[in-house]
């Protein structure tokens, strides 16, 4: 995205965006876990598929952020 068309994300967005970063993150984490304990190989490469799936998201997000951090006030308002 053109970062001259990139506006300063709000308070609600940031919240939203925190949320859902922890929220990926456990799914990730209880994937793990599960597939851990798993004795169906099925099973084990269908959450190996989440985890891969929510890693990709989180990975979305944080460079979303990223790429607002230019933009993003230098002091809170």
């Amino acid at each position: 995205m053109n970062q001259s068309s990139l506006q300063p994300l709000t308070t609600k967005e940031l919240n939203y965006i925190a949320d859902s970063i922890m929220n990926e993150d456990l799914l990730i984490k209880q994937s793990a876990a599960a597939a851990a304990v798993s004795q169906n190989t099925n099973i084990q490469q269908a959450l190996s598929q989440y985890i891969h799936a929510h890693q990709q998201h989180l990975q979305l997000l944080t460079d979303a952020l990223k790429e607002h951090q230019s933009v993003a006030p230098t002091q809170a308002q």
